[in-house]
C-alpha cells in the first residue's frame, strides 16, 4: 500500500526580524511570528505526517503543500522525523502578492523526479493605463517516475473566494488551462494527479467540467466527490463545512495498474482537530485571525490510498 497527500499548511513562513517599530508590517502578514512559534509549526507538521504513518504504516510517497514560503522552511521539515532528509523538495518561487507557494515533497527512495516546472499566469488589472498585473500562486508540474510508472502531478492553490466571488473567472482560466494540459497526457496513456486547494467544492462547475474531454468521456475521477455528498469535510467557513482540498485522478489508476487506487480520504485525527468543543471536528489552526492559538492549520490534510 502507498500513500499520496495534500496538505494547506497554512502560512508557513521563516520568524520574522524584529520590526524597528510596533507599527511596522511584517513580512508574514501574521502577528509577533518569532522563532519560537516557526519551531512550533515545523514540529506541528512533522507530527501530523508521524501520526499518518502510525495509521497506515507508511509516509505518503508524494505529499503537495501549499501556503509555504520559500525553500528554507522546507528544508527545516525535511530535516526532521518522519522525515530524517530521506524526502526530496520540488519547489519554486512564485509571483504570489502574499510570497506563499506550492510545493512537493517526495520519498527519495521510491520516486524519482524526471522533470518539472511552474505553470504561471498573469491576470490584466482592469483600470486603464495602470501597466499593472495581477498574479497568483503558480501551480506546480511534475512528471515522476515510481515503481517503473510515469506519473504527471499537478499541485495547485487556486485563488480565493472573496468579495462576492471575484475570482471564480480566474479559477476558471486556470482549470481550462490545467485541463488542457492533461487532455494531452491521457493520450498518451501516463498517469495524472491533479491535486491542490481548488477554493471550490467538488460538485462546483469548474471541478466537474475538468473530467471531461471534448466529447463529454470521462477521463478524470475525482474521488472527493463521494465524500463531499456526505458531509466529509477539510476546513471550514464559520458554520460552512468545506472540502476545497481534493485529490483527483486519471482513470488509468482505476484498473490493474502498479498503483491502483483504494480509497481517499481526510485525517481528521482528533490530535490535530480543535480543542474548543464550540469548534469540535474541525482542525486545530494556528491563528485565529491575529490571535495566535498554536495548533497545526486550518485545514485537514486529505490522501489517496493505492494497493
Amino acid at each position: 500500500m502507498e500513500l499520496f497527500s495534500f496538505y494547506n499548511v497554512e502560512n508557513l513562513f521563516l520568524p520574522d526580524p524584529k520590526p524597528v517599530h510596533k507599527s511596522d508590517p511584517t513580512k508574514s502578514g501574521l502577528r509577533n511570528w518569532d522563532e519560537r512559534k516557526y519551531r512550533n509549526k515545523l514540529f506541528k507538521i512533522s507530527h501530523v505526517f508521524q501520526l499518518m504513518k502510525e495509521e497506515n504504516g507508511v509516509l505518503p510517497l508524494m505529499i503537495g503543500l501549499s501556503e509555504v514560503s520559500g525553500r528554507k522552511v522546507l528544508e527545516d521539515l525535511v530535516e526532521m522525523e518522519p522525515f530524517n532528509s530521506e524526502y526530496g523538495i520540488v519547489h519554486y518561487n512564485s509571483m504570489d502578492e502574499r510570497k506563499v507557494d506550492v510545493t512537493m515533497l517526495y520519498d527519495k527512495n521510491k520516486v524519482e523526479i524526471i522533470d518539472s516546472e511552474t505553470i504561471t499566469f498573469f491576470f490584466e488589472i482592469v483600470k486603464k493605463n495602470t501597466g499593472n498585473y495581477d498574479t497568483t500562486r503558480d501551480v506546480l508540474y511534475s512528471k515522476v517516475k515510481c515503481k517503473g510508472e510515469i506519473i504527471n502531478v499537478f499541485i495547485a492553490h487556486l485563488p480565493s473566494k472573496r468579495e462576492k466571488d471575484v475570482n471564480k473567472p480566474k479559477r476558471s482560466f486556470i482549470l481550462n488551462e490545467i485541463r488542457r494540459r492533461i487532455l494531452d497526457i491521457v493520450l498518451t496513456r501516463e498517469h495524472v494527479i491533479l491535486c491542490g486547494d481548488f477554493n471550490e467544492n467538488p460538485d462546483d462547475e469548474n471541478l466537474v467540467n475538468v473530467l471531461y474531454n471534448n466529447s463529454s468521456e470521462k477521463v478524470l475521477e475525482n474521488p472527493f466527490q463521494a465524500l463531499f455528498s456526505t458531509r466529509n469535510y477539510s476546513t471550514f467557513h464559520y458554520k460552512s463545512g468545506l472540502l476545497y482540498d481534493q485529490i483527483i485522478l486519471s482513470k488509468s489508476f482505476f484498473g490493474n495498474a502498479v498503483l491502483s487506487f483504494q480509497e481517499a480520504g481526510i485525517f481528521r485525527s482528533e490530535k490535530i482537530s480543535s480543542r474548543d468543543r464550540r469548534f469540535k471536528d474541525r482542525p486545530f489552526r494556528t491563528y485565529a485571525g491575529t490571535r495566535y492559538l498554536g495548533g497545526y492549520s486550518d485545514h485537514f490534510p486529505v490522501f489517496v490510498k493505492f494497493k
